[in-house]
């Protein structure tokens, strides 16, 4: 992948990019007291993940920092939504610490291939992992007694109709995002290795037959 030609630049995708960071302390605040204000609020923001990529692609105005950043304001808002639900009791401490860990893990080494020049894109598996937690936290934010909102409750009673539990759904695709997050994260950790330290070795051998 090349590198971009600006670092920074104030536009479209980077305030979309942005506004998920920002909008995270009032996602925190108000998915307790109405799940599905919640639950929209997080939507809403997931599909500013997809928006801003393909503006910027489109655009040609891809930048370092929304390379950089777009990631991590993904790994905030899924973070941020993980805690509220273990805090909620919707989801146990195990899956969510396996996530986080994942992430937190993959953002270094994007960042430290970053500064070395090196763009590792995300791997398939990576946005089927992004598809399968987005589906998974919206189902849970429904999931539970306080929906907060009429027309949702009696959609989610409808769905119990006819056996499709939404926490059910919602566990299920959490458990598929883990093992695609696990598998994609330990592709992109060989790419890691073979893009830097493999290349580094390779310059360096192909420099002591010369």
């Amino acid at each position: 992948m090349k590198r971009p030609k600006h670092i920074w630049k104030l536009n479209l995708p980077t305030i979309l990019t942005l506004s998920r960071i920002v909008v995270i302390p009032f996602f925190i605040y108000v998915t307790p007291i109405n799940n599905t204000v919640g639950m929209a609020v997080f939507s809403l923001a997931s599909i500013t993940d997809f928006l801003d990529g393909y503006l910027a692609r489109k655009s040609g105005e891809v930048t370092t920092f929304g390379i950089i950043v777009d990631p991590i304001a993904d790994k905030f808002l899924v973070i941020a939504a993980l805690i509220l639900l273990v805090d909620m009791g919707r989801v146990t401490v195990l899956p969510a610490v396996i996530i986080i860990v994942r992430e937190f893990l993959i953002t270094g080494l994007r960042v430290v291939a970053l500064t070395m020049d090196i763009v590792i894109p995300a791997e398939r598996g990576g946005k089927w992992k992004v598809g399968f937690q987005i589906t998974a936290i919206i189902c849970l934010l429904l999931a539970g007694p306080d929906v907060g909102f009429y027309p949702m409750e009696l959609l989610v009673e409808f769905l119990r109709g006819i056996w499709l539990d939404v926490y059910d759904v919602g566990t299920a695709a959490l458990w598929v995002s883990i093992v695609l997050a696990i598998m994609s994260g330990v592709q992109y950790i060989k790419n890691f290795w073979r893009q830097t330290v493999g290349a580094q070795d390779n310059s360096s051998g192909s420099e002591g037959g010369r």
